[in-house]
């Protein structure tokens, strides 16, 4: 079966690409705004996007309230420039569903959720307390695409680990698994617990 996006809605496009790309990891976008109101929200068009410079990306769609605008975390990178991405564990998916709420942005999300914070190092907007690894960014650049959606991309400044995921600091070994990171998967609600691992090298070049 075939399917071209170039005829579709953006709906079933949407449906079609969370459906096939999976699963997908979760920045829990921790900002402020000007006046140093704090908004947390997940995302899950989010990745690397590079290692020199240590980029991430993360694709914000438009607000949910009626009114064409721009969602809080992007409005925020916009006017401070500044946030701190969160890995989400098995154990904080609840308070990460609350956050995902389109509240006011006069709202701040973490106290909704009930989510204690940690003071960044590099950067104003805190990091939440319990995540197993933050990465404390600045914003880098922003692509404006079509209905209100904007690609940002951080440089990361600072990434913080638990202690417990540290095999060996001065190599930069992290044991992933104990970070229980969740992924997004298809459709309303739907995500996936990382506890099946494998590995396969790539076999050297022939000579």
């Amino acid at each position: 079966m075939q399917f071209d996006p170039n005829t579709l809605s953006i709906k079933d496009t949407h449906k079609l690409m969370i459906s096939v790309i999976a699963p997908r990891p979760i920045a829990w976008v921790v900002s402020q705004n000007a006046k140093g109101q704090l908004n947390a929200a997940p995302f899950s068009f989010f990745n690397i996007v590079s290692d020199d410079p240590p980029l991430i990306g993360i694709s914000v769609g438009g607000a949910e309230r009626g009114v064409p605008d721009y969602k809080d975390t992007a409005r925020n990178i916009q006017e401070h420039g500044e946030f701190v991405v969160n890995i989400v564990t098995r154990d904080m998916m609840e308070q990460m569903v609350r956050t995902g709420v389109d509240y006011h942005q006069s709202v701040n999300e973490l106290e909704v959720a009930g989510l204690a914070t940690l003071p960044s190092v590099t950067v104003k907007p805190p990091r939440i307390a319990g995540c197993p690894a933050s990465l404390e960014c600045t914003r880098f650049q922003v692509l404006d695409f079509a209905s209100h959606r904007q690609f940002i991309i951080g440089r990361i400044n600072m990434i913080h680990v638990k202690d417990e995921a540290v095999l060996d600091a001065a190599k930069c070994y992290i044991d992933t698994p104990k970070l229980d990171a969740v992924g997004r998967m298809h459709g309303a609600g739907w995500y996936t617990e990382m506890k099946s691992w494998f590995q396969l090298r790539t076999p050297p070049r022939p000579d």
